[in-house]
């Protein structure tokens, strides 16, 4: 632990809401104390109302939010003398809570603040400071965790034994702080959930976090129990272990009832905890905190055996359910998180950002398992515990804020001639249908093209069998497998009659349009195969198939050959339930081809304006790569659930096709 306060930062602030957002996000930069959404903090502060009467507020984070991407509008202002009238209350359901917290917002407008409210509203305390810190959680997931934790700070602190986050937390904790709080006292930390701070002023409340957090670091160092070199590991990364965890995505996304992302993590640390002889006993306890259940399941699959492992989730759920306050609906049983001895740590999710939190958590998990086992044993709370939070209807609210899932979440495609035009274009179209996207190009620019997690462009030249094997061992580590190709990339040269065309010219484009793609099918053909929702291949192909045009042999024989090819591919693969169809555009002008030289060169030459030209079809309109894009993306959507084999035109009307 180091403290990130910085004086000019502070002093930036304008006033004690900007101070509690700026020491919000100090905490939430550093991942060993929060994570994604994780953590709480507030503030209390005097101001007046619409009447101009003087209310106490208490500022605290809305639910949801991140601490450390939070701006002032995530701080829900609820009233104080309120929440400590509700403190009082012999009992109070969450949806009540829920109401009273909402009803008496300063703001309509502000989010939903935090179940844990009256919490901070009982601490008498400006400013109140909220994390799941690894080093504290370490400790407290031991079979002697209270007896460690007083060891630590004796009365610097008041401990609570863990109890279900809300009302019942926040009585539990009036009672245990009125009876142990002395004239030390600095935190409170819950057992198995995480530690308070609190202060009279946000740099107060904020350092004395980092030196509690910081003893309890310093704890897990004097036992041995901190760092942890993970031992010597081999780790592949080849076509046969990509095969491996695609089927693996598959059985997890049939048992999810949807397709999900599934991550690669082969790192050291990761590899060699899954390879770990007491694998089985440590990681079958829970998880670190009650709440990183919604986004990782109880525990984790260990190996490849899914339905063992759904089997397992149908009897805890069955175990569990009739003791609920009321009745459940059983979530999907697949796995989150898996263990496996050659694949590493793989993290399933709707997104690959949902991917890339549920590795984050497990990441940390692994580093809390591996020093509570040092301190004598991990030991997790009781599964009733943890399924009490799974099916409590506040965590599950944090889930649906995202809303309806987007056509393509948890799919994966492949675009091909991605950097410019229409392959950029398709990128665009399925990142917006919510599919994670490799794109592929020969030029360096489509590494940077795109940003985010479910984006991934490599530099890759299709006619080496060897480059393209490596980026699809990359794509599949990356999400999991793939659902979508769209064959896009090729060459057009330059007009050139029969009578002159070279071999070697002929060959070249041959080679690009024609083999490069035969290969990429032929080994992608495994993948898209394992497809949750069955593969989905689109061939753009060109107007010159159906009407090729003179000077343009090699092309169109290229085009009608690759044509030919998905016709052949649409009748083998459909017992494997891929469908394959091809679009063909016509006069697509915002390509690279066409520079505003040479289109007004080729206006001229048909005596047009260069509008006209760009509009030289039946219908008199301009076709788009964004036109040819969004098509070849509903081509991969349930409109075309039951069409293969098509040919599908996009020109506009022409005239020697029609």
């Amino acid at each position: 632990m180091h403290s990130r306060w910085d004086e000019a930062g502070a002093a930036a602030c304008g006033n004690e809401l900007e101070r509690r957002v700026y020491t919000s996000r100090l905490l939430g930069q550093d991942k060993s104390l929060v994570l994604h959404g994780g953590g709480n903090t507030s503030v209390k502060i005097t101001e007046k109302n619409i009447l101009g009467e003087e209310e106490q507020m208490l500022y605290v984070k809305g639910s949801g939010w991140d601490l450390e991407t939070i701006a002032t509008a995530g701080f829900a202002p609820v009233r104080l003398a309120h929440l400590k009238k509700l403190a009082t209350l012999p009992a109070l359901s969450d949806p009540e809570m829920v109401n009273q917290l909402v009803t008496h917002q300063m703001h309509a407008s502000a989010p939903v603040p935090s179940v844990e409210a009256i919490l901070h509203a009982i601490l008498p305390y400006s400013y109140v400071d909220h994390t799941h810190a690894d080093a504290i959680v370490s400790i407290t997931n031991t079979a002697d965790g209270e007896a460690r934790i007083r060891e630590i700070y004796g009365d610097d602190v008041v401990v609570i034994p863990y109890g279900m986050p809300g009302f019942d937390l926040a009585r539990l904790c009036a009672e245990r702080f009125a009876a142990g709080a002395g004239p030390h006292t600095i935190g409170m930390v819950l057992l198995n959930h995480g530690i308070f701070s609190f202060g009279q002023t946000a740099k107060e409340s904020y350092e004395r976090m980092i030196a509690l957090v910081g003893r309890a670091e310093e704890y897990l160092k004097q036992h041995k129990a901190w760092e942890f070199a993970p031992a010597a590991t081999e780790t592949r990364h080849d076509l046969e272990l990509a095969k491996e965890q695609a089927k693996l995505r598959d059985g997890i996304s049939r048992a999810a009832g949807f397709p999900l992302i599934l991550a690669r993590h082969a790192d050291a640390r990761s590899l060699s905890f899954a390879r770990r002889s007491d694998i089985a006993v440590i990681a079958r306890q829970g998880p670190a905190t009650p709440d990183h259940v919604i986004r990782t399941k109880r525990l984790p699959l260990l190996g490849r055996d899914v339905a063992t492992c759904v089997e397992e989730y149908k009897q805890y759920f069955a175990a569990h359910e009739p003791q609920a306050k009321e009745r459940k609906t059983m979530l999907d049983p697949a796995p989150r998180v898996v263990l496996d001895a050659e694949l590493g740590l793989c993290a399933a999710g709707r997104s690959a950002q949902d991917a890339a939190i549920v590795a984050d958590i497990y990441e940390h998990t692994i580093a809390i398992i591996s020093r509570a086992t040092t301190l004598g044993g991990y030991r997790a709370l009781p599964a009733r515990d943890i399924f009490d939070v799974e099916y409590w209807d506040l965590e599950q609210a944090k889930l649906r804020k995202g809303g309806k899932p987007l056509p393509f979440a948890g799919e994966v495609a492949l675009v091909t001639g991605a950097a410019s035009g229409i392959g950029k274009a398709c990128v665009e179209s399925l990142l917006a249908r919510g599919a994670a996207v490799m794109a592929l190009d020969l030029s360096e620019a489509v590494v940077a093209m795109k940003s985010g997690a479910n984006f991934l462009g490599l530099q890759c030249d299709l006619t080496s069998e060897a480059q393209f094997k490596q980026a699809l061992v990359q794509v599949v580590e990356k999400f999991g497998g793939l659902d979508m190709l769209v064959l896009n990339a090729g060459i057009f040269p330059g007009g050139c009659r029969i009578e002159a065309l070279k071999t070697e010219d002929w060959q070249k484009v041959m080679r690009i349009n024609l083999d490069a793609n035969l290969m990429l099918m032929r080994e992608c053909h495994t993948f898209l195969k394992l497809a949750p929702c069955g593969g989905r291949v689109v061939v753009i192909g060109s107007k010159n198939v159906p009407a090729p045009g003179p000077g343009a042999a090699a092309y169109s024989a290229s085009k009608a050959a690759l044509n030919q090819l998905a016709r052949v591919a649409a009748l083998e693969w459909g017992a494997d339930n891929i469908r394959i169809n091809s679009l063909h555009p016509n006069a697509v002008f915002d390509t690279g081809l066409w520079t505003p030289e040479v289109l007004a060169a080729r206006a001229k030459h048909y005596g047009l304006s260069v509008d006209e030209y760009k509009k030289n079809n039946v219908l008199k309109t301009e076709v788009t790569s964004k036109d040819v894009a969004e098509l070849a993306a509903e081509m991969c959507g349930p409109l075309f659930a039951k069409t293969t084999g098509a040919w599908v035109p996009v020109d506009g009307g022409n005239d020697r096709v029609i």
